[in-house]
């Protein structure tokens, strides 16, 4: 039982990586005042330009900087239509949801020839899990060894990396000029444009920042935890990170606990495949839908609960002197 346990909990952190990266992505934007839903589409975008730039050029750290890369990219002109030009922000992250879908599988099946599929990679192409030190002599220790030797240790660098950027994320945010800064933006423009801040700049910030963490995620999906890039792979991610970070009010901490709860329940839907009740056999597909119900049902339970930042989703105008 506890061997299933901490095997559990291992890929819970596997599972849980991406939606960190991506709900922390979703804080910067929307603390900011911009509502991201488009960080389906960039975490997809991301993993499609990572896998495919690491089979080219056989270096995972170089598909890591264009799956980055593109994420920036989309941010900006997701901001440049929401921001800049103050169009709906929900229609923009759609449409670059939409874009991302359908512009992964058709350069995937023009450039690949595999159904818009990349190249399984290997080697110095993905990023490999990581052998702490003492891990191996360890393994066979009870308790401690097991503990060590699975949970703590044989994880990519994003995966550490991942857990790393939460509390910088909390310090940046709340103990930084720019994090107040941020902040106040998201829930008051007009007061600090009269402080001679720039809204503008700011939310463009916010933005730089969220495309730079989605992108780490995007990447992860592909280059560090399947090796290859599959069409549609983020599988609602976005929207699950999207929703673990209103459960978690926008906080960076507490949006780490949602996204650990459900990489659980998909690792434990995983687990149960295959589990029968008596003669009654339990679909799969039943089995697969436990994380994006609870989605459903945390939305619908806290989303009037967990008051977000009071000029989100506004855009803002300059008044004029």
């Amino acid at each position: 039982m506890f061997e299933t346990i901490i095997l559990m909990l291992d890929a819970t952190i596997r599972v849980a990586t991406p939606l960190i990266l991506a709900s922390l992505a979703g804080m910067f934007s929307e603390r900011s005042g911009v509502v991201n839903i488009a960080l389906e589409g960039k975490l997809l975008a991301a993993a499609f330009a990572g896998a495919a730039v690491a089979h080219i050029t056989g270096s995972a750290w170089l598909g890591l900087l264009a799956g980055i890369a593109i994420s920036v990219l989309l941010s900006l002109l997701h901001g440049f239509a929401s921001i800049t030009h103050r169009g709906d922000q929900v229609v923009s992250g759609m449409a670059i949801n939409i874009l991302a879908t359908g512009l992964t599988i058709t350069l995937g099946r023009y450039w690949f020839h595999q159904g818009g599929q990349t190249p399984a990679l290997s080697g110095d192409a993905r990023f490999a899990p990581i052998h702490l030190p003492g891990a191996d002599a360890l393994a066979d220790t009870p308790v401690i060894g097991l503990l060590y030797s699975e949970l703590i240790s044989g994880h990519s660098i994003l995966e550490y990396a991942a857990f790393m950027i939460v509390p910088l994320a909390w310090f940046i945010m709340f103990r930084t000029r720019f994090g107040l800064r941020l902040r106040a933006v998201g829930e008051s423009p007009s007061a600090v444009d009269t402080a001679g801040i720039s809204v503008v700049g700011m939310r463009y910030s916010g933005l730089l920042i969220c495309g730079i963490l989605v992108g780490i995620g995007g990447v992860y999906l592909s280059v560090g935890q399947t090796a290859q890039f599959i069409p549609n792979m983020s599988a609602g991610k976005g929207y699950m990170a999207l929703a673990a970070l209103i459960f978690g009010k926008w906080r960076p901490f507490t949006a780490m606990g949602a996204c650990l709860l459900f990489g659980f329940l998909d690792a434990l839907s995983i687990r149960l495949q295959g589990v029968s009740i008596g003669d009654f056999a339990i679909p799969v597909q039943a089995i697969e839908a436990i994380p994006y119900i609870l989605t459903v049902f945390l939305l619908a339970g806290f989303i009037g609960k967990a008051v977000g930042p009071k000029a989100i989703g506004v855009p803002y105008t300059k008044e004029r002197e």
